[in-house]
């Protein structure tokens, strides 16, 4: 039998947590489970350690969010800057003045989704598009994705394919498609609808600078 129980129940009595007991004695934290689990007073310091060490868990994650937001909205300012300056170099390349009124029209408008998604039944503007991200903002192809909104009876691999040939995508970029109803017997989309996108909200940042910049020139406010 150990002689030290009677200085571990002294410590514990002062409010100690298991943890704090091994470090000052070298008990093992299995030992002092099974001295005290039958002892109220035992389980009332236990109640009180978790209490506290949930309140300042609670408080230094509000901590961390709050520095977390304060870095981001400062990135988020530099995104946004460095959009202003770049304007002045692209806003006579046809591409990206094409690309801004495209995405102005049928992209994503939520800015914090952080998502840039953009929606068309036509190849030649999902292509136009992807066009846009890889040769105007450098993005890696690799990261762009599309997906296929279809019908039930239209087969994914056809459908994939003409995709991929029409927008110059990899099928490796394809992700796995959803499909609808169609609400018309006849009037359906042969190969259904595209969607272009990535998760960027640094870019989308930039992308929404440039669209209120671009407006501005067309002397929209």
């Amino acid at each position: 039998m150990r002689n030290d129980r009677h200085l571990a129940i002294k410590l514990r009595k002062k409010g100690m947590s298991y943890n704090k007991i091994v470090e000052e004695l070298g008990i093992p934290k299995s030992t002092m489970v099974y001295w005290f689990r039958d002892e109220n007073w035992s389980k009332e310091i236990k109640k009180r350690l978790n209490k506290k060490n949930n309140y300042i868990a609670k408080k230094r994650l509000r901590a961390y969010i709050i520095i977390r937001k304060k870095r981001l909205d400062s990135l988020y300012d530099q995104c946004r800057e460095q959009a202003t300056k770049e304007f002045s170099s692209l806003k006579d390349n046809p591409l990206f003045i094409a690309s801004l009124m495209l995405y102005w029209g049928e992209g994503d408008s939520k800015i914090k989704n952080c998502s840039i998604r953009l929606a068309n039944s036509d190849p030649k503007m999902i292509a136009l598009f992807f066009q846009f991200l890889r040769k105007i903002v450098n993005i890696p192809e690799e990261k762009i994705k599309i997906q296929l909104i279809l019908y039930p009876d239209l087969n994914d691999d056809v459908c994939k394919k003409f995709w991929s040939e029409k927008t110059e995508i990899k099928i490796s970029q394809f992700i796995k498609s959803s499909y609808i109803q169609g609400k018309h017997p006849s009037k359906r989309l042969t190969y259904g609808i595209g969607i272009i996108y990535f998760a960027n909200r640094c870019f989308k940042e930039k992308l929404f600078v440039w669209m209120n910049l671009l407006q501005k020139e067309f002397g929209i406010y």
